[in-house]
C-alpha cells in the first residue's frame, strides 16, 4: 500500500470484487432498478415475527447467496465486515451469528458498506485471501428507532428520505480479474450544525464534498477521469447541494454524478420524497445495478462515495447537530 497526499491509500495489489449479491423489499422491487437485484421480497416481514428479525434474515440470506455465487467455500473466507443502523448493530450480529467466521461489526451509518469494503481491501493487502462485506437496513425497523412508530401515521416532510429495505454483500479477493478496488479515501467527520433529522441529505452533503475534493487532490485526478461518480444516499436535495459545493470549489461533477438514493426509487410514482437512504441503499444499488454495469463493461471506472449521518435517536432528541461522514473507493477494470 502507498499513501497518497493527506488521506488516500493506493493498493499495490488491488483486490478484486469477486462477487456481489442483493436482496430488497417490496417497495424497492417496484422501483426502476428492480431487474438488477438477485431477490425481491413480497412483504416487509418475510415470515418473521418482527421487522428486526426480518432484517437479520435478509442480511443472513444475502451473505449465504454471495458465498454461493462466488463458488468458494465459506471456510476460505478469512473475515467478515458487516453493519447496520440498529442499536449495537443487532441485525448483522444476530443475522451472522451462525456464520462461524471472524467477525468485525462496523458502524458508519449509511456509509457502512463502503467503510466495510475499505477495511476489507486493507486486509487483502495483508493476511486475508477472501473477505466478506455486508450491510443491511429496513424501513420499518429504522422508522421505529429513529423517528416514530409507523402506527402513528406521522406525516413525512418533503426533505425526508425512505430507508431502503434490503441487504447487499460482496466478497473481496486477492485473486480474480476485476473489477478492482484501486484506491480508498477514508472520510473525516464534517458537522455544519444541521439538526433536522428529516433532512439527512443536507447534513451529509458537506462530508461528501470534502472526501470528493480530497480524493481528487490526493490522486491528481479530475471528475472526468471517472465514468461515474456515485454518492451513497444524499437523495435529491443532498445531490443538488453536493453539486453546488463541488462547483464552488472548482469541480464540475454534474455530467457524470448520480446518487444511489436517487437511482433506487422513482420520485414521481413512489412518493419517497427526497429518495432512498439507509445502509442497504448504497449496498444494494452497487451490488445489484452498478456491479453488473462493471461486469458488462458499460462502466469501467467508478468513484463510489458512501455517506453517513453519525447520529442516533438520543442525540437528535437532545438537540445535537448531525455529524456527517463519507468514505470513497475507486473501482476500476
Amino acid at each position: 500500500m502507498e499513501k497518497l497526499g493527506k488521506q488516500t491509500i493506493k493498493f499495490d495489489n488491488p483486490p478484486t470484487i469477486l462477487e456481489c449479491s442483493s436482496i430488497v423489499g417490496p417497495k424497492e422491487a417496484q422501483g426502476p432498478l428492480a431487474k438488477y437485484f438477485d431477490q425481491t421480497l413480497e412483504d416487509e416481514f418475510w415470515g418473521e415475527k418482527s421487522w428486526e428479525k426480518a432484517e437479520s434474515k435478509i442480511i443472513k440470506e444475502a451473505t449465504n447467496m454471495v458465498i454461493s455465487k462466488s463458488g468458494i467455500s465459506s471456510q476460505d473466507i478469512d473475515c467478515v465486515f458487516a453493519g447496520d443502523l440498529l442499536n449495537q448493530c443487532i441485525s448483522s450480529s444476530f443475522g451472522l451469528r451462525e456464520i462461524n467466521l471472524p467477525f468485525f461489526g462496523v458502524f458508519g451509518a449509511c456509509s457502512t458498506f463502503v467503510e466495510s469494503l475499505s477495511l476489507g481491501a486493507i486486509c487483502t493487502e495483508g493476511f486475508a485471501k477472501h473477505v466478506l462485506c455486508a450491510t443491511s437496513s429496513h424501513f420499518c425497523s429504522a422508522e421505529k428507532q429513529f423517528r416514530f412508530p409507523l402506527e402513528l401515521g406521522n406525516q413525512r416532510p418533503p426533505s425526508s428520505q425512505w430507508t431502503v429495505t434490503g441487504s447487499g454483500a460482496a466478497i473481496l479477493s486477492k485473486e480474480g480479474n476485476g473489477p478492482y478496488i484501486t484506491h480508498i479515501t477514508p472520510g473525516k467527520i464534517v458537522d455544519m450544525g444541521i439538526k433536522d433529522a428529516n433532512n439527512m441529505g443536507a447534513a451529509m452533503a458537506p462530508a461528501f464534498a470534502d472526501t470528493l475534493i480530497t480524493h481528487f487532490t490526493d490522486t491528481g485526478r479530475s471528475p472526468n477521469y471517472y465514468d461515474a461518480i456515485i454518492s451513497g444516499d444524499l437523495g435529491h436535495i443532498g445531490k443538488e447541494i453536493a453539486i453546488d459545493i463541488a462547483k464552488s470549489k472548482g469541480y464540475n461533477i454534474k455530467s457524470n454524478y448520480n446518487d444511489c438514493g436517487v437511482l433506487i426509487f422513482d420520485k414521481n410514482s413512489q412518493d419517497t420524497h427526497s429518495g432512498g437512504s439507509g445502509c442497504a441503499c448504497c449496498a444494494t444499488v452497487f451490488s445489484g445495478y452498478l456491479f453488473k454495469q462493471l461486469r458488462e463493461k458499460k462502466l469501467k471506472k467508478i468513484l463510489l462515495i458512501a455517506t453517513g449521518a453519525l447520529m442516533n435517536s438520543t442525540s437528535s432528541q437532545q438537540g445535537e447537530s448531525i455529524p456527517g461522514i463519507a468514505h470513497a473507493i475507486s473501482i476500476e477494470l
